[in-house]
């Protein structure tokens, strides 16, 4: 079997914390070499020998210079450099001999292949031809904003358009080409992951950058001037990470206007999703229920109002597009109210606890071990945390014997424990039914491996795992904690 015959989907999974079990949280491009080759193989290898079922893996799409993966070019599109070029070489769909770069931009190829892209074209129309429009014009206009482009392609005069498909039609279809590649090594991958049982674990960010094929190709569900322009911006107010809150700059959903086609852009973007992914986590779920409206003049988010989003509608929308329970996760961190979790409980979701986040604010913290509720999905920390032993080092001496004492008395784990061990052991024996577990935590690295800080855009996305640190040894040493913890398969 080829790659180009392998299934879009190779196995099913049941809904998100059905049952008890366990994953690994480590995006692709922390893998020792980023992408979907032999790196990618090996994790899934290790994930299989140490009785993991689950690999979240963070969103996918291609990113802007600051490497965010939650700012993305494309909501729907995949990251090229993430495109394995060994495997690329050894692709019996081209003629022998071809170049990569050439392979890249569909040449050489069989016709079979071409047959194959074809139809991955016509499949994903709704959003891959824009997508190609977007990026090629964007090169043209040596990498700035669309917003700041000429007016007649800013905002996509129909002439405007037709000449720069006549300009660039070689182009335009060398950039559909390489996320056909992209997409069927992506699914050689998801497929090899579901014929050992290993449920892939994406993120949609519930907002999408500004600067997208997203907003430039469906500016009209955004609220933006007519010069694609905001008058306000999202973020969140003043919480754990920041005293000034985080203003991250996306422009907002125009939400009476999506309802009008019964917010038919969100279900095209969980279906494409779905393709990628058996379950998805919605990032910053609450928007679904209120998001922070920041002035786009402010500097920070301290100034910003909660304004109220038709989260019922929508998700009775995306209900369409999955025949069985949505398989979807809320992540409900932060400023969580009442109606968000009567949302999230209304369409039968689980919700997120962080147990960094667990040891004070009174016995009401969700993330208290004794408060964890087993239709949900527990971490040590996510990858906007620092590492649990960088967090552990940055407490007090009063803070850490307070750690102590509760994940004793709440989840009876023995204090003596080293960090990061003592809480991948809480985590493990939490009574939520999925247990995380981010990669720097198992390998007990400090704040050096921390991927993402909140509200910075410099020095995150960068760190790899090292070739030898997943390791035979350490994945027996895992499948013994979950076989305790009752967590195997």
């Amino acid at each position: 079997m080829t790659a180009r015959d392998i299934p879009l989907v190779a196995t099913t999974c049941e809904a998100p914390a059905t049952r008890r079990r366990a994953g690994l949280l480590m995006p692709v491009a922390s893998l020792s070499e980023p992408g979907f080759g032999a790196a990618a193989r090996d994790l899934i290898g290790f994930l299989d020998g140490a009785g993991f079922s689950v690999w979240q893996v963070l969103p996918l799409g291609p990113t802007h210079p600051d490497g965010s993966p939650y700012q993305c070019l494309s909501s729907f599109a995949i990251e090229p450099s993430l495109l394995d070029e060994h495997d690329l070489a050894e692709d019996e769909g081209f003629r022998t001999g071809t170049p990569i770069a050439e392979r890249r931009r569909g040449e050489g190829a069989s016709p079979s292949l071409r047959e194959a892209f074809r139809r991955f074209r016509e499949a994903e129309a709704d959003w891959i031809d824009d997508y190609c429009r977007f990026m090629v014009s964007r090169a043209e206009q040596q990498g700035r904003a669309w917003f700041d482009w000429p007016p007649e392609l800013r905002d996509r005069q129909p002439a405007a358009i037709r000449a720069l498909e006549q300009r660039h039609a070689a182009r335009i279809d060398a950039v559909a080409f390489e996320q056909f590649l992209l997409d069927r090594q992506w699914r050689a991958l998801r497929y090899r992951a579901g014929s050992k049982g290993i449920c892939l674990f994406g993120d949609l960010p519930i907002f999408v950058a500004g600067d997208s094929a997203d907003v430039w190709a469906n500016r009209s569900l955004f609220d933006l001037d007519q010069a694609g322009q905001p008058s306000v911006v999202a973020g969140v107010p003043p919480d754990y990470f920041s005293a000034t809150g985080q203003r991250w700059g996306n422009p907002l959903f125009d939400f009476a206007r999506m309802a009008q086609d019964d917010f038919a852009w969100w279900r095209s973007r969980l279906a494409r999703h779905l393709e990628l992914y058996d379950w998805v986590r919605i990032d910053h779920f609450r928007a679904f229920s209120a998001y922070w409206a920041i002035p786009a003049d402010s500097p920070d988010a301290v100034s910003g109002r909660w304004v109220e989003a038709p989260g019922d509608a929508v998700l009775a929308s995306l209900r369409q597009v999955s025949e069985a329970d949505l398989p979807l996760v809320a992540e409900d961190l932060g400023v969580i109210t009442p109606e968000v979790t009567a949302l999230r409980d209304r369409f039968g979701l689980p919700g997120m606890v962080v147990l960094q986040f667990a040891f004070g604010g009174g016995e009401d913290n969700p993330h208290r071990p004794d408060r964890h509720r087993h239709h949900s999905v527990v971490y040590t920390g996510t990858h906007d945390n620092d590492t649990t032993l960088g967090w552990w080092r940055s407490l007090s001496d009063e803070e850490r014997a307070r750690v102590r004492r509760d994940i004793e008395e709440q989840a009876g784990i023995d204090p003596s424990l080293p960090m990061p061990e003592a809480l991948v052991e809480t985590a493990l024996a939490s009574t939520a039914a999925l247990a995380i577990l981010p990669v720097a935590d198992l390998l007990g690295l400090g704040s050096e491996a921390r991927i993402n800080v909140p509200g910075t855009t410099a020095g995150n996305w960068t760190w790899r795992a090292s070739d030898a640190a997943l390791d035979e040894q350490l994945a027996a040493r895992i499948r013994e904690r979950l076989a305790c913890h009752d967590r195997l398969g």
